[in-house]
């Protein structure tokens, strides 16, 4: 699967602070990329740099193999939509007077806007103004606004931030739909049960700097989860491992120790029964995605 979006050496800098901090991402086409971090580790300004509407201090942004320049610009935006920070649209026009607007702006074929209403199923709202819509409703016409011109690329900036659960499971199945349509879908949110749900591959940043990169499965494998022991003396296991430099936590009569692959866990369990302390059970400590996600982040990769 060829990328439809490339960054490299990624870097944005205000003054002396850094924001993004050579950054390396790779969109496949057709995919779902899920874009995470916490709150101001750099997504929203990596995705304004792919939109050429902040310009990076250093490094190249490709679409489809091609650079974003102010002489391609043009070109590439006319394929991509997008939704970025607070939903677009005036508030005491209606929604149906909104996408009139889009559609004048961009030449936009009459087919082409009914089916971006159709989508996200818009349609018998769209006489109402704008500010008696609910927040999902504003997203919604959002999202119909950057799909209008029927893209290639969408690019959505935290979709379902203030929206209620029923909001959320919306958005959600709204943007597997379109990525069955055969759209690129690339979406920042710090909320990973939602993404971890719809996306094919996953970007994680802090600090402006790539964590990972790849699938769900690929992420999950490169973290090793804590291993829990339980050991007949486990003061004494717990002083022998920190001489070893393993740091367990002693939790009543077991220890948990972090960071231990299948072989290092064969390792330390030789040790122990080597040492006398009889191991009456072994078992790592089932993962989830928040987990892995908190411990990358934390500490800064896997």
């Amino acid at each position: 699967m060829s990328d439809l979006v490339q960054t490299t050496d990624l870097i944005k800098r205000y003054g002396r602070r850094t924001v993004v901090d050579h950054l390396n991402l790779r969109v496949p086409e057709g995919a779902v990329y899920g874009f995470l971090g916490p709150n101001g580790s750099g997504k929203s300004t990596t995705m304004k740099m792919l939109l050429s509407l902040v310009q990076p201090t250093a490094g190249r942004v490709l679409i489809g193999g091609e650079p974003m320049t102010r002489r391609t610009r043009r070109r590439h935006l006319a394929r991509i939509g997008s939704l970025i920070e607070s939903p677009p649209g005036y508030g005491h026009l209606t929604g149906a007077q909104n996408m009139r607007i889009i559609q004048r702006l961009l030449g936009i074929p009459d087919q082409h806007v009914e089916r971006a209403v159709s989508t996200v199923r818009l349609g018998g709202q769209m006489n109402k103004r704008v500010r008696d819509y609910s927040l999902g409703m504003k997203q919604r016409l959002g999202i119909a606004m950057a799909l209008a011109r029927w893209p290639s690329l969408l690019i959505l900036d935290e979709p379902t931030n203030g929206l209620d659960p029923a909001g959320i499971k919306e958005i959600r199945r709204l943007l597997g739909s379109l990525a069955s349509s055969g759209i690129t879908v690339m979406v920042s949110s710090h909320s990973l049960g939602e993404i971890d749900r719809i996306a094919t591959v996953l970007g994680i940043v802090s600090h402006g700097r790539l964590l990972f990169q790849g699938t769900r499965a690929e992420l999950m494998s490169a973290s090793a989860p804590d291993t829990l022991l339980d050991c007949s003396d486990p003061y004494a296991a717990a002083r022998l491992l920190t001489v070893q430099g393993r740091a367990p936590i002693r939790e009543h009569t077991l220890l948990r120790v972090p960071n231990l692959t299948r072989e290092a866990t064969a390792d330390v369990v030789a040790l122990l029964v080597r040492e006398g302390i009889g191991v009456h059970g072994v078992r790592q400590e089932e993962q989830s995605l928040e987990d892995v996600f908190m411990a990358l982040t934390r500490g800064g990769g896997l």
